[in-house]
């Protein structure tokens, strides 16, 4: 009965597949605008963590901030007590006094490396909109190319289906080889056209010079 299951499991995701490369051969333009929205959607993600990041960190500040308020205060009552010889309030002010500066160094190492995570971040987010720029750009690029080599009525053979997988691109690492892969494909359509309508036209020539003579 498993192996039955497996099988059926096995033939739907053959033909799922087979489905979307199918897709990918008619409107490879379409599938890139699709894995760009990932791509702007993960960007968004990260922008929203950048955010987060930022007012953790900000957060971190105050409490740090407010930790040495109290323990400066707190130094300061310890030395008024002391002087005043109520060793009562000595006690207690030193007591709250080590409690704000253990609280300060825990803050502080908390702080640090809250600011290097937001850096680390911060890198990563222009990082990922240069990259998806440098996407766009190279989309329009494509699509330029694409009309003029008329390649929406020549999709089916521009694209081999062998070319490429289903799976979602998971980094931009794979959009960018997607990217290069497409825009060489259609580069060659588009010199391929050009090729045949200057042949064309020679030949054209030729014949007209050939009737020319024998007449």
């Amino acid at each position: 009965m498993a192996t039955i299951f497996s099988r059926i499991k096995d033939t739907v995701v053959a033909d799922l597949h087979e489905a979307i490369d199918q897709k990918e051969q008619k409107n490879p333009i379409a599938v890139l605008n699709h894995y760009l929205r990932k791509c702007e959607s993960e960007t968004e993600r990260v922008r929203k963590l950048v955010e987060r990041q930022f007012l953790l960190k900000e957060e971190f500040g105050r409490e740090y901030r407010e930790a040495e308020h109290y323990a400066n205060k707190r130094k300061y009552q310890v030395e008024i007590a002391t002087k005043a010889g109520e060793k009562e309030l000595v006690e207690f002010a030193l007591k709250e006094q080590c409690y704000y500066e253990e609280r300060m160094a825990r803050l502080k190492e908390s702080l640090q490396q809250t600011s290097q995570q937001l850096t680390e971040l911060e890198q990563k987010y222009e990082e990922m909109k240069h990259k998806l720029k440098d996407m766009k750009l190279k989309r329009m690029e494509l699509m330029g190319r694409e009309n003029v080599a008329h390649a929406h009525h020549r999709m089916n053979k521009v694209v081999d289906h062998t070319s490429y997988t289903s799976k979602a691109f998971d980094t931009f690492e794979e959009m960018e080889s997607y990217l290069d892969r497409l825009e060489h494909q259609i580069t060659s359509s588009y010199h391929r056209h050009t090729i045949d309508a200057q042949i064309a036209q020679l030949e054209k020539q030729l014949k007209s010079e050939e009737s020319h003579t024998v007449s």
